[in-house]
């Protein structure tokens, strides 16, 4: 059985330990993470792409990463895929293997879990540990208080992230030093991009805008794809009109940095089929729909942090 079987993630970004065409590894000197200690406290997809998106950019190497998860089965498929340690205990996991090395703890479980793993963890949690938590909903200073450590970062990546293309925003209490930080920036940067903010109320607006984000897009083409159905293309066709066109307007708008309203004006001609369509987008409240489902989707994150 070939080793990308076990993936998790999309085939094309799978890491296979036979493959050799891997891109140049960083210098030596410009990795922050040369020689670290990653540990990471629940490997499930997004664990794994971080760990997938490590590798792949040979920013680290197989014997730097443990990772912990409680089923045996998964334990060998992330085992036989990545050629990582993986070990049942949590609070084995995160033990600092060197005290003289960096160490990151990334808690990458679900959000009902996270109290109990937490207290696992806390005993064997070094001062000097950076603790990265990409656990949705659960605000530093619970972590704070359950762990008595204070050098956290709170991230939220997206789903894109499975490839590569990911966008992650993150922000950092005080006491993560700027080694820690470049650290992260290196970590968080393998999944695609990342974006430090002020403070911990932008990670839920981020949740909000960014992490939900792929929510509104993939309605929005599902949408699409029905309305070509509906014309008389079959769905392939309409999946494949769709899916390129999307792909092609994200892509224009970023090499071009034009504001959406300039290129929007740029495709509509007076009286033509854009104007059309726009007429009747703005006669049924779009805009304002997509606003309320984002402010929605961010008194959500807030809730979620309050309980």
């Amino acid at each position: 059985m070939p080793l990308t079987a076990y993936c998790h993630l999309p085939t094309a970004y799978c890491y296979d330990v036979a493959m050799t065409n891997f891109p140049p590894p960083p210098p030596a000197a410009a990795n922050p993470l040369r020689g670290a200690q990653l540990s990471f406290v629940g490997v499930g997809v997004m664990a794994e792409a971080m760990i997938a998106g490590l590798l792949r950019r040979q920013l680290v190497t197989r014997a730097q990463i443990v990772g912990s998860h409680p089923r045996p089965a998964r334990r060998d498929e992330l085992l036989n895929q990545y050629g990582v340690r993986m070990v049942e205990s949590n609070a084995e996991a995160a033990r600092p293997s060197d005290p003289a090395a960096a160490s990151v703890v990334v808690v990458a479980v679900k959000p009902q879990r996270v109290g109990r793993v937490l207290q696992e963890v806390r005993e064997t949690l070094a001062p000097e540990q950076l603790l990265l938590s990409v656990v949705a909903g659960t605000r530093v200073e619970t972590i704070a208080s359950e762990l008595n450590h204070r050098a956290i970062v709170r991230a939220m990546p997206n789903t894109p992230a499975q490839i590569g293309q990911g966008m992650t925003a993150w922000t950092a209490t005080p006491e993560v030093s700027e080694r820690q930080l470049e650290a992260v920036r290196a970590l968080l940067g393998a999944l695609g991009r990342e974006m430090h903010v002020e403070n911990e109320n932008m990670i839920d607006m981020a949740t909000a805008l960014s992490a939900t984000g792929p929510t509104y897009i993939f309605m929005m083409m599902e949408a699409l794809v029905d309305a070509g159905v509906h014309m008389g293309f079959s769905r392939h066709v309409a999946e494949e009109l769709v899916t390129q066109t999307m792909l092609g307007s994200v892509l224009f708008a970023r090499e071009t940095h034009k504001h959406p309203a300039e290129l929007r004006n740029m495709v509509t001609s007076p009286g033509g089929t854009s104007a059309e369509a726009i007429y009747q987008m703005e006669k049924g409240s779009l805009r304002t729909v997509l606003s309320k489902a984002v402010y929605a989707a961010y008194q959500r994150a807030v809730a979620l942090g309050q309980r």
